[in-house]
């Protein structure tokens, strides 16, 4: 395996910010995954046991506190069967207008009858999945959620099963859905980091559809709910995702809200009361909207570092994000920024342009801010004979220098 390490001059030129950035040689590491990471070092205090807040577009953690708990995500739930749903319509497989049916298991369970959340489908009638969408997002409808279950997977069982495959699919690693809807159950438990994520990928993926969540209202069979989320009907941006409470899972909340162009997502769970979690999330969205500048690194398609390349007709190969490289700096910031590119290898050749083969991470002292993919900028062929038993040596080389001396 191969090390590399990020150019220091880019950073140097273009982070403008009251700590020096310092790069280091990076760590090799197997099975990296995608997603958000911790949370740079903070005073800021909240009372909810678990939380995390991090920035949209950069994906940098701004807070975090015991945000790698499983918690029972109650009716957060809501917010993976809204992505399949949404991901089915962007395949193509539905469309706004077809209709499901409000069996009778979803109107006993999920309706009037089980005295929880619902949109007060009636039984055996067919609804619009627009709005059997809007049900489910806006006002929680536990109705709408079994519905559009039995709608895309024949039962609820089987479209639990999809939530987690699809979970997986989007590098949820922890995150587990045995119902559509959030019912308690010992095995359905979620991550708030992974919420976080979740969201994240919903808001970017389906822009036209997640505005269903920033809905204030929502009127079926002549009955009129407001949207259950209580960020909507505050001054600081907040516009969409899910709140959640059932007895076992206290009450928590997955929500987004933007300022000034700039989007922050918070997964907060645990609180005690209805209010108590109102009141953390606004304080935590307020603080990160406050205390943060952010900063851009790399230009989308900029050469950021490269990777070492065994048996190829170039022995590196330039690494690029798709993506401008921005990060989160605190407005007090005083520790050293360091830059890690980490990979395994040496890649072998042949090597395809456009690859994943690294991630991108920063961090601020010891604390990661940001962790990024990174993609090679150009193919690299199989090299000649004399090239690949030449890596070949030098390989075999360095792995008995790691075990006999190293070691040592």
């Amino acid at each position: 395996m191969k090390t590399t390490s990020l150019i220091v001059r880019l950073f140097h030129r273009r982070l403008s910010c009251p700590a020096p950035l310092v790069i280091l040689p990076a760590l090799l590491l197997l099975g990296l995954a995608g997603g958000v990471t911790t949370s740079f070092a903070q005073t800021f205090q909240t009372s909810a046991p678990h939380a995390i807040l991090i920035d949209s577009a950069s994906r940098s953690v701004l807070f975090e506190k015991d945000a790698d708990a499983l918690v029972i995500p109650a009716s957060t739930a809501k917010i993976m069967t809204a992505e399949i749903v949404f991901h089915e319509i962007t395949l193509g497989h539905l469309n706004l207008d077809n209709e499901f049916l409000v069996s009778e298991t979803a109107w006993r369970y999920g309706g009037a009858p089980a005295r929880g959340s619902s949109m007060f489908a009636a039984p055996n009638s067919q609804v619009r999945i627009e709005d059997l969408i809007r049900g489910l997002v806006i006002v929680s409808g536990n109705d709408a959620a079994i519905a559009l279950a039995e709608g895309i997977a024949g039962s609820e069982g089987a479209f639990a099963t999809l939530m987690t495959k699809r979970a997986r699919e989007l590098g949820l690693e922890r995150s587990t859905f045995t119902n559509a809807w959030g019912r308690g159950d010992p095995d359905q438990k979620v991550t708030p980091r992974e919420m976080v994520t979740l969201a994240n990928h919903v808001i970017l993926t389906y822009p036209d559809l997640y505005k269903y969540f920033g809905e204030k209202e929502f009127t079926w069979n002549k009955i009129k709910q407001s949207n259950r989320n209580p960020l909507l009907t505050m001054d600081f941006g907040a516009d969409g995702l899910k709140t959640g409470n059932i007895d076992e899972s206290g009450y928590g909340l997955v929500g987004s809200a933007v300022q000034n162009g700039q989007r922050l997502i918070l997964a907060l769970y645990g609180s005690p009361t209805a209010k108590e979690r109102a009141e953390e999330a606004r304080k935590i969205f307020l603080w990160g909207f406050r205390s943060f500048d952010s900063k851009t690194i790399f230009q989308a398609g900029e050469t950021i570092g490269s990777a070492k390349v065994y048996g190829g007709s170039s022995s590196n190969v330039p690494l690029i994000a798709d993506e401008e490289v921005k990060i989160l700096v605190p407005r007090t910031a005083t520790e050293k920024l360091t830059g890690r590119i980490v990979y395994t290898g040496p890649l072998i050749a042949p090597v395809e342009a456009g690859r994943e083969v690294a991630r991108l991470k920063i961090f601020r002292g010891t604390e990661q801010i940001l962790d990024l993919p990174l993609k090679t900028a150009a193919a690299v062929e199989q090299g000649a004979l004399p090239r690949r038993a030449m890596d070949a040596g030098i390989e075999y080389a360095t792995v008995l220098i790691r075990k006999y001396v190293v070691k040592r």
